[in-house]
């Protein structure tokens, strides 16, 4: 049985939602009472739909919380931040998606993402301790932008290498690194 000061993890996913082969699915998986933010139904591209589903989830959780976002859900987390007073225990922020410079093909365009609500990025320093995972090769996040960011938010920047963006496509279904960062912020 878990601690009770022991923090639940909670996964934040993207865009995308769940990915089976997804190193977040998996470490939900593996992760004793770990949870994931359920996927949306309908407005899956509003931002407050995104933030009210997180704040949703967190409701369900008693005591401590630790964060788990991946790109997108990174900038659900930041959103989230910004308007909701809960304490968290920390956050592990892995290749946050930078929305406000063009996205590759099949993605949402700028005008979209600012017509749901995602820009702009929120600059404010988090609430809680966070470690923001930058890669040095993601089409999804120049590696120098994401490292402002880290700092704007007072995150400690961890440069996880090339890894694309920490993706299946990427190569990444498992990726032990994120458990040594959830212990570090543990």
């Amino acid at each position: 049985m878990k601690s009770v000061s022991t923090p639940t993890l909670l996964i934040v996913p993207g865009l995308r939602d769940y990915v089976e082969d997804h190193w977040q699915t998996r470490l939900e998986r593996k992760m004793p009472g770990a949870r994931s933010v359920p996927p949306l139904e309908h407005d899956k591209l509003g931002c407050a739909a995104r933030v009210a589903a997180l704040d949703a989830a967190l409701a369900q959780i008693g005591g401590p919380v630790l964060l788990v976002a991946h790109s997108a859900g990174v900038m659900i987390t930041v959103h989230w931040a910004q308007r909701h007073p809960r304490r968290i225990h920390g956050a592990l922020l892995a290749a946050p998606a930078d929305l406000e410079t063009p996205m590759p093909e099949g993605y949402p365009t700028r005008d979209v993402l600012e017509q749901h609500g995602w820009l702009p990025i929120p600059r404010e320093r988090l609430p809680f301790p966070s470690i923001v995972a930058g890669s040095t090769n993601d089409p999804l996040g120049g590696f120098e932008r994401i490292e402002a960011l880290a700092q704007a938010w007072g995150s400690r920047f961890v440069n996880v290498g090339a890894v694309g963006h920490l993706n299946p496509s990427a190569g990444y279904g498992e990726w032990p690194k994120a458990e040594e960062l959830i212990a570090e912020l543990l």
